[in-house]
This record gives C-alpha cells, structure tokens and sequence, in this order.
C-alpha cells in the first residue's frame, strides 16, 4: 500500500470508490465456495491381487491341428458311448461291485483295437517266420523263373506302389517323430504347472485371511492400504493451518488493503492541506506587504509620465496620455478572508505518524496466515493422534474378517492333492522318459526300413538299366534286392513291437480324451460331480470346498469364471456384515468431532489508534471548509497593476521615435526603461505569487466542500472495518475448516468403498479355482493329450503300412535279381525245364 498514489479524485471517482468498498463490506464472506475435487485428490490404491493370479493358459495354434482334429474324430467313431455315470459311480463307491461285462460293454471299441492288436502282434512275427523258413528253401525273395512281357508292367507297378506306401509310411514317422518330441516337450513342463498350481491356488486361499503374522498378502494387504489416506491426510494437515490463514487474507484482503488506502488518502490530504494553507497564508502577507511598497513609486513613475506626454513639444503623445493617466495598482489582498484561524486549529498536526500506522496495520494484516499457523498447531497434533488411533480400527477388519474358517478346508485339500499327486507325477514323468526313448528308437527304425527300400529301389532300378540280359548278374541290383530284404526283415523283425508302443499309447490316450477330455469341454465331468451320490463322502467336493448347500460346482465354476469373489459364492454376508463394518462415521467421528469443535480467535486488527482518529477530526473541523475561497479566486482575477506597464513601456519606446525634439525622446526612453524596471523587478514578482496562490486555492477549494464527510466516511469505514474483520475472519476459518473436514472424509469414503469392492471381488476371488480348471484341461487335454494321441495314430499308420510295404518289397526283390531261363513261351504260361546256357554269357 505504501506505492498507492495521494488522493486527488474528482467527486464521481470518489462516489464510485465509496460504492465499491460499500459492495465489499456488506459481501457475504461465505459466498466462497470449497474448491472442487482436483484429481490429485483421487487415491491410488496398490493393486493386492497381482501377485497371487494364476495364469490363464490357452491352446496355442498348431500347423498340426488337423491332425489333431482327424484323430479326435477317430476316437469319437472308436468310442459312440456317453459317460458312463453308472460305472464310474459304482467304481468310485463299491468297487468290487463292477462287472467286467460292463467294462467290457463301454469299452468294446477298444476292445476290438486290442483284438486287431492282438492278431498282429501274433500274425507278424509267425509270418515272419514263414518267410525265414521259405528264403531257407529259396522259394521267397529269389529269382524269376522266365522272363515274360508283362514283367515290365508288373515291375513298374510294384515300384509305384512300394515307393506310395514308403512316402506314407515316411510322412507318418515324421510326425510320429515331432509328436513325440512335442508330448516331451510339453509333459514336463505341464506335470510341474500341476503342483505348481495347486500351490498358487493354496497360496491364494491362505492369503485371503492373513494367516501368516508378517505377510502382506490377502486382507492384512487391503488394511495396510489405509496408509495412502492416511499419508494425505497427514499432508494436508501439515498445510491446512496455512491454508487456512491464506484463505482468510485473500478474501479479507480487498476490504482492508481499501480501508488503509483511504486512510493514507485522508492522511495525504491532512498534510497537502497545512501545506497549502501555510502557503496561502504566507503568500497573501507578502503580496499585502509588496502592494505597499509598490504604491507611492507607482504613483510617482505615472506623475513624471503624465507630466511628460501632457507637454506641448511631445508629439502625438496624446493617444497614450489617457493609459498613462490609468496607471494605477489593481488587485488588494488585504481585503481576502484570513486563514490564521485555521492554520491555529491545524498547528501541530499530524500528532500521529500515519506512515507507521499504515505499515503497521498491514504488518497486522498480512501476518494472519502465521497467526493461523500458530493458534492451529495443538488441535493439528490432536488430529495426527487421531489418525494412529483411526489406523487401530482399521486393523479390526482384517481381524474379524470371517475367510479363514471357509478358507481352511479348501487350503487343506489343495494340500492333500499336492501332497497325493507328488508321487504319481514321478512315475508318469519316468514312464513319459521311457516311452520317448522307444518311440524314438523305433521310429527310427521305421526311418531305416524307408531308408533301405529307397536305397534298394535306387540300386535295383539302376541295376536293371546297366544289364543287357535279364540272367545276367549284376551286382548293383543284387544289392538292391538285398536292401530290400533288409528292410522287409526289420519289418518283421520290430513289426509286434511297434504294435505293443502304438497300442498301450492308444489304450492311455484315447481313454484319456474320450472319458476325460471330451466330457470335461462339454460339462459332463461337473455335472457327475454335482449329482448327489456320485462321489462318496470322502471326496464329497461341495464340503471339501465349502460350498454352500444350494449351491454345486457347475454354477461355483462359472460364477467364478465371470469373476464372482468367494464373498459372494460363500454367501459370507450372512455372517459377516461388511457394511457395517466400513460405515464412515465409525473412524471419522472423533475426527470430525475435533475439527467441529475448533473455535479461535486471530487477535483484534487495529488499523487506527485514538490519537490518529482524533488528527483526522480535527483536521475536518477546522474550519478549512468555512473559508471563503471565492473572494480568493475573486480578487486574483483583478491584475497587479491596471494598466499593463510592458505595453505602456513600448508605446513610450513608439512615441520616442517619433519625437524631432531630441530632450523629450530622451525623457520618453528613461521613462519606458524605468517602466520596463518595475516591471521585471516587482510586478513579476507579485505576478508569480498570485500563480503560486490560484494553486493553493485551487486544491483547497476543491477539497473543502467535501472534507467532512470524505473524513467520517473514511473513519466510519476504518470502524467498520476493525469490527467485521474478526467477525468474517471467524466466519471464513469455519468455512474452511468444513471444506477441510470434507476433503478428508472424501478420503475415508475412497478407502473404505475400495476395501468393500476389494473384498468382495478381487482379494478374496475364486476366479483363480475356475482359472486353475480351465488351465488343468489346456494342459492335459490340448498340450499333451493331443500330441499324445496324434503320436500313437501316426505310428499306428507306419506299422499298418508295414504290411503292405513287405508284400510289395518282396515281390519287387525277384526283379532285381537275374532270371533263370530267359526263354519265352508265347503259348503258355508255363517254362521250358531245359536251360542252354550261353558262352557270352559265362562271368568270371
């Protein structure tokens, strides 16, 4: 305020200055509204169930999908019948009451694949046999009797159709290769995620309930999240009292900063106007006192001049006589009201310093914020206790929260099936070794037997294109015939192996996907479970996991998979009333009770003290205003001198020049120059302190009129001021404290709603039990099932085709080698008994 400027408004400015600080005293001060949600003021909690989600699995594409799908489809023709609900029941509940006939019944596809089996594994080996004891007599695998025109045709025949099964039985050791790598690949990997998730799913059922002391998983997570509240609450303690204090300056600011605006403006006034007043005063003394001494030479200067232009040897001075004869004194300034009165009245003011009481009256004012600070800090520490306590009740919700007596049975189970499939995951993973090792070992004798029967029918198509005569021997096509022998050895050599490997895979995968997998996609397996009286009382499933009598595990499953929380599958509401324990007023009673209660006053500001008040009236009852400053303006109009002496002075300069009589120029030009004299030395000097005194009337008179009530404006408004400043400072500290107070309440109800949706959906969630199922049958089904099963059926076609691939590398042989009797009969089939051999013929 101290760079604000001194009054000097026209009476509207001041009109508009008074209604506008009128506006500002009687403005509500709580028209003020709190401050809107800022998006800081939005809490972000942790989220506490990221760590104990289990992961979903999916079934990955595969360029083997239709393989796949083909032997899906083969199974559903091998096994038409439904679950046997029946049967399993009764295995479940009373074993020895099964029947094998019923077995048998349910399983008869497979027991017609066990027969085709059965009859392969004998019929290979004793065909086997057979072909050993006739190679022994040299009735198989030799040498054609005689040569004919159809052995041409039947040899390409032969080569086509061995060459067909060759590339079928390759294509199906191929992917019987890469299926059993696969199933490899993925057993291992899917026998450990099983006991991996069943310690997750555990994991996440223990942790619900904060079993362990110094976890931070589950509920104890979700309580301990009341430190991100309660950290803001903290910080906007810290800041409130200030906060408070800067509020109060801002909107209390206008009202004062205008109260010691005028104040500084009447205090400019008081001393502009002893200023003045002491200026007029002093200036109408001294031009009294000049008038005086300006009289008798100015009465002598217009006698020699009158006496001068009046003689006759003047020339043409008559014009000028009647000027001259006017030259008389003008204005008289002892005829003008006297201030002395007033200047007596006004002597020794300003008692007060208003300077200082201005600055110190804004020192006063600005320092609110501080005072806030200070008068705040007790109830601030009072709160800050209260938050440690509120942190205690908070913690009740983790200690009553009722999970664990649901949870228990549920984490048990998990338990027992780890425990229980720990064993049995160790067998199947050395079984899983084994069967990789012999179903790599015989695919690639498979890869053998394709290996010689191309090697043969290389050699021997070659062997054939270098002999010139069909007896003649030749070595690369002898080679070839024996590939082929080899190969056709191998073949019933390994042939009721292969069988035995195709068909305990197909025993195992094929139950595997037409009992297990095909009912698990379409709910069959739920549905059993959920029938009362299937399982028996030791695997009664709705108690192991505590379900809810009205509920089962079909509807448990898919509430779970959309994302239900144990909260609402377990019906915990009727035990447990959440809401009553997350209502608000029951951590924020004490705390709103505290900051309700909180009554201060700031102090009293005093803007002006006696002594200044008592400066300022009688500052306006000094009869400044009873003046009469118009005779003042009056009497300046009238000139020093009522003749203008500069202009008397040329005219006497002008007759001068005119004059033949050289004396009385001479007189003409001393009287102009003493003109011009008393011009420049005393009229001037007279002329500049009635300027001097217009300014000092000009401003008086201006601020006389409206003096007295620009003064009890000014002290009604510093009054009013003193008296509502603690008043609307009050007033705005409890406004502030209510925004405050529902600030932070915002807070509690952010946390609290957060915990009642955590609770009830996320912390405590079963998705991850509905997740676990679905990822059990990605696993066991789409990972290892079906390259299991695409396995077994691709080595089922290599050995099937094996049948086919000796027939036809046997026959081929006998073309690879040299015909006994080259002769040709045309007439009949058969050939002539007598062989004449040829000396070209002969070999060394």
């Amino acid at each position: 305020l101290t760079g604000l400027p001194r009054s000097s408004l026209t009476v509207e400015a001041m009109r508009a200055a008074r209604l506008l600080l009128a506006w500002v005293l009687l403005r509500p001060a709580n028209t003020q509204q709190c401050q809107t949600s800022s998006p800081g003021s939005v809490l972000r909690f942790t989220d506490t169930h990221a760590e104990i989600r289990v992961p979903a699995l999916h079934r990955v594409p595969s360029s083997l999908d239709p393989l796949y799908g083909l032997v899906r489809h083969y199974l559903d023709f091998i096994q038409q019948n439904p679950l046997p609900t029946e049967l399993i029941r009764a295995a479940l509940n009373d074993p020895s009451s099964v029947k094998t006939s019923q077995v048998v019944q349910y399983e008869l596809g497979y027991v017609v694949c066990a027969a085709v089996a059965l009859l392969f594994t004998v019929a290979m080996p004793v065909a086997g046999l057979c072909f050993c004891y006739c190679r022994s007599q040299q009735r198989c695998g030799g040498r054609l009797r005689a040569h004919r025109r159809s052995l041409g045709c039947r040899r390409h025949c032969l080569l086509i159709c061995l060459s067909i099964t060759s590339i079928i039985i390759l294509t199906s050791a191929i992917c019987a290769l890469v299926t059993n790598q696969r199933v490899k690949e993925q057993m291992e990997p899917g026998l450990g995620a099983m006991p991996a998730t069943l310690r997750t799913l555990r994991q996440h059922i223990s942790n619900i309930p904060q079993v362990a002391p110094l976890s931070l998983q589950g509920v104890q997570m979700v309580v301990d999240q009341f430190e991100v509240p309660r950290q803001q609450i903290i910080s906007d303690l810290g800041g409130v009292s200030r906060s408070v204090g800067v509020s109060i300056h801002m909107q209390l600011k206008a009202m004062t900063y205008a109260a010691l605006a005028d104040l500084q403006d009447r205090a400019g006034d008081l001393q502009t106007s002893l200023h003045h007043l002491q200026i007029l005063n002093k200036t109408v003394r001294v031009l009294t006192a000049a008038r005086a001494e300006l009289e008798p030479a100015l009465r002598e200067q217009r006698q020699r001049v009158v006496a001068l232009l009046d003689d006759p040897r003047c020339t043409s001075c008559a014009s000028v006589l009647g000027r001259a004869q006017s030259l008389e004194l003008g204005a008289d300034y002892s005829k003008v009201p006297s201030v002395e009165k007033v200047l007596k009245t006004l002597a020794g003011l300003p008692r007060s310093d208003f300077a200082e009481i201005i600055r110190q009256g804004n020192g006063t004012f600005n320092s609110i914020p501080e005072l806030a600070v200070e008068r705040m800090a007790q109830v601030i520490q009072e709160l800050r206790e209260e938050m440690a306590r509120v942190s205690e009740k908070v913690q009740t919700i983790a200690n009553g929260f009722p999970l664990p007596d649901y949870t228990r049975r549920i984490s048990e189970a998990l338990l027992k099936a780890e425990d229980r499939s720990q064993p049995f995951l160790q067998e199947v993973e050395r079984f899983e070794r084994y069967r990789w090792i012999a179903g790599t070992v015989l695919c690639s004798i498979i890869l053998l037997i394709i290996t010689c029967n191309v090697s043969g029918m290389v050699l021997g198509t070659y062997g054939l294109a270098k002999r010139e005569d069909p007896s003649d021997y030749e070595c690369r096509g002898e080679a070839g015939a024996k590939l082929l022998m080899f190969g056709v050895g191998l073949g019933f050599l390994f042939s009721w192996l292969l069988i035995l490997l195709v068909f305990a895979t197909f025993l195992v995968g094929g139950n595997i996907q037409t009992l297990v997998c095909r009912n698990w996609v379409n709910q069959e397996i739920y549905k059993f479970i959920d029938t009362p009286g299937n399982l028996p009382p030791s695997m009664n499933v709705t108690h192991q996991l505590n379900l809810r009598r009205d509920s089962n595990l079909t509807t448990t499953y898919w509430e779970c998979k959309s994302g239900a929380g144990l909260w609402e599958v377990l019906q915990l509401e009727k035990s447990y009333d959440l809401d009553e324990h997350l209502k608000i007023p029951k951590y924020t009673a004490n705390f709103q009770k505290r900051l309700g209660d909180f009554m201060t006053r700031l102090g009293d500001v005093r803007i002006l003290r006696s002594e200044g008040r008592q400066d300022l009236e009688t500052f306006a009852l000094s009869g400044m205003d009873e003046v009469d400053y118009g005779r003042f303006q009056e009497e300046m109009k009238i000139p020093v001198v009522q003749t203008s002496i500069p202009g008397l002075a040329r005219s006497l300069e002008g007759l001068q020049k005119m004059q033949r009589n050289s004396t009385v120029a001479g007189r003409l030009a001393a009287e102009a120059q003493a003109l011009w004299q008393m011009q420049n030395s005393t009229v001037q000097t007279q002329e500049a302190l009635v300027a001097k005194l217009g300014e000092s009337v000009r401003f008086l008179s201006r601020l006389a009129p409206h003096l007295q009530e620009r003064v009890k404006t000014t002290l009604a408004t510093i009054a009013s001021v003193e008296a509502r400043l603690p008043v609307q400072a009050q007033q705005i500290l409890r406004q502030e404290i209510g925004c405050f107070t529902r600030k932070e309440l915002r807070y509690f109800a952010q946390y609290l709603h957060w915990v009642g949706q955590t609770l009830r959906e996320d912390v405590a969630s079963c998705q991850p039990l509905a997740t676990a199922l679905d990822n059990g049958r990605v696993i066991l089904c789409d990972r290892i099932a079906d390259p299991w099963n695409a396995f077994w059926f691709s080595l089922g076609c290599c050995t099937f085709f094996l049948i086919p691939n000796i027939i036809f590398a046997i026959r081929l042989t006998k073309h690879f080698r040299p015909i006994r009797n080259r002769l040709i009969s045309t007439g009949s089939e058969e050939t002539c008994p007598f062989h004449i051999p040829r000396v070209t013929a002969l070999k060394l």
